[in-house]
């Protein structure tokens, strides 16, 4: 028996079911290099783009026009329209900020976030349909610590929440601009008003998946099998689709309906969104007081809305095509001769610009080991101790607070008075490290902090010597 104990337990090996994490982290790592692929190709395309502009600028004539539109523009202006859309990335990372703030245990920091909001910019504006964008920032946040369901789940349910807030950006420009479009476009109001349905059943279809899986799965099956048989769909694209209808969206559905049930997070994400979009729909105002032209911003944000909604359903990189038609339509009249110069730095504001500053952010990651739902806690409990502290005492001490709630090392000590025997009559004095001495009756009281322990020597010897120099003198 004895000789059993001694022996060495075997080990016993581990198994973590991380697999299909590891095969699904692959695969996003792979989609990721795809959509690299994808904006190689459609960089090639946008210089074709270019090219064609230039030329068109040249058949028409309109080139000198060009030139001396471009020589008058006030920089500042310019420059007011980049800051403008800074604040739309900065919106960006704090929806997602949002998102996972009420995790204690969530692995992904605010750099990680920049980055997936960086990827979602980059990719969005650089891949046809913005396709890319969605397995690039899942990629980014697996590699921050999330799970491939979680990631899914998050990033799923920003999807959704942007695409909403579209709809109802759209919605409220369209009850407060509806007259304004009307007189001015007359009876093809009715394509930004099909714009806006479109953009409601996109929306409608996706929350419809999110809510009721179980009858979209079998829809989709069924849609599935039919195109597999008639041959449209490959048999590894076949494979490929089931496996990804069946197996992920019924976590993608469960996972967002756990986050629906906190409507506080789900609204101040759904404010926020508003706000990131009114940044970018805001940027053609930028743009004409950059010419010096009038202009109103509540119209040119309804008609950079509807300039959007055109865009997303454009199915090529950054929606070319219908940005060009779509300006020259909405704007012809507020930027008159200014037109193709006013189109030009408007794309290079909302399309080329982001697109060179969300490049090196994609790299970023958070070395930190604390959540941000703790450095919250953490920041919060600084803010509401130095307020305790200042009710307290009139003066700010962060941490601090009359319960002793705080800053983790803040220590609130109350002097304690010590007595020390000695002379019966002293006059109080202020000794070193914060004591003081004082005659009570027949004794001498000693008041100071713990902090300093100098303090009790020194209060016994001026103690002592006044004790010395109160006795009678001896007759020689």
């Amino acid at each position: 028996m004895t000789d059993e104990l001694k022996k060495p337990k075997k080990k016993v090996a581990l198994k973590v079911s991380g697999a299909s994490s590891s095969k699904a982290h692959n695969e996003d790592a792979e989609a990721d290099k795809e959509s690299m692929g994808q904006v190689r190709k459609t960089l090639v395309f946008l210089a074709f783009v270019v090219v064609a502009y230039v030329i068109y600028l040249v058949v028409t004539g309109q080139v000198d026009e060009f030139v001396t539109s471009l020589a008058g523009v006030d920089l500042g202006w310019i420059l007011a329209g980049v800051i403008c859309f800074l604040f739309y990335y900065v919106f960006g990372v704090l929806a997602y900020v949002l998102s996972v703030i009420s995790d204690p245990d969530s692995p992904v920091g605010i750099r990680d976030l920049m980055s997936v909001e960086a990827s979602g910019v980059f990719f969005m504006r650089l891949t046809p349909s913005g396709a890319g964008a969605p397995p690039a920032q899942i990629y980014r946040l697996t590699r921050a610590g999330m799970t491939v369901g979680q990631a899914g789940a998050l990033n799923f349910t920003r999807f959704v929440l942007y695409e909403a807030g579209e709809g109802v950006f759209a919605a409220i420009m369209l009850l407060f601009c509806g007259n304004y479009f009307y007189e001015q476009f007359g009876d093809v109001t009715l394509i930004g008003i099909f714009l806006f349905g479109f953009k409601v059943v996109q929306v409608g279809v996706v929350l419809a998946l999110c809510l009721f899986p179980r009858p979209v799965i079998a829809i989709g099956n069924w849609l599935l099998r039919f195109v597999h048989r008639h041959g449209w769909i490959k048999e590894e694209k076949y494979q490929k689709f089931y496996e990804t209808l069946n197996g992920e969206m019924s976590e993608f559905s469960a996972r967002f309906r756990s986050a629906s049930k906190n409507v506080g997070e789900m609204c101040a994400t759904m404010v926020v969104t508003l706000l990131q979009l009114g940044c970018m729909y805001a940027l053609p105002y930028f743009v004409l007081r950059a010419f010096g032209e009038p202009a109103d911003l509540l119209i040119c944000t309804a008609c950079g809305s509807m300039l959007e909604l055109l865009i997303n359903a454009v199915p090529l990189p950054g929606g070319t095509g219908g940005a060009e038609v779509g300006f020259a339509y909405l704007f012809k009249g507020m930027f008159g001769v200014h037109l193709p110069a006013g189109f030009v730095i408007w794309r290079a504001v909302e399309y080329l610009l982001p697109v060179l500053i969300a490049a090196p952010c994609m790299g970023m990651r958070s070395t930190g080991g604390l959540s941000i739902n703790r450095r919250w806690h953490s920041f919060w409990g600084r803010i509401t101790g130095g307020i305790n502290g200042y009710i307290e005492t009139g003066s700010f001490k962060f941490g601090a607070s009359s319960a002793g709630q705080g800053i983790k090392g803040t220590v609130t000590v109350k002097p304690k008075a010590r007595k020390v025997e000695g002379a019966k009559k002293l006059t109080a004095k202020t000794l070193e490290g914060g004591a003081k001495v004082q005659i009570r009756g027949n004794k001498t009281v000693v008041t100071g902090t713990r902090s300093a322990p100098q303090v009790d020597i020194q209060a016994k010897i001026a103690a002592g010597k006044a004790a010395a120099g109160q006795k009678p003198s001896q007759p020689k």
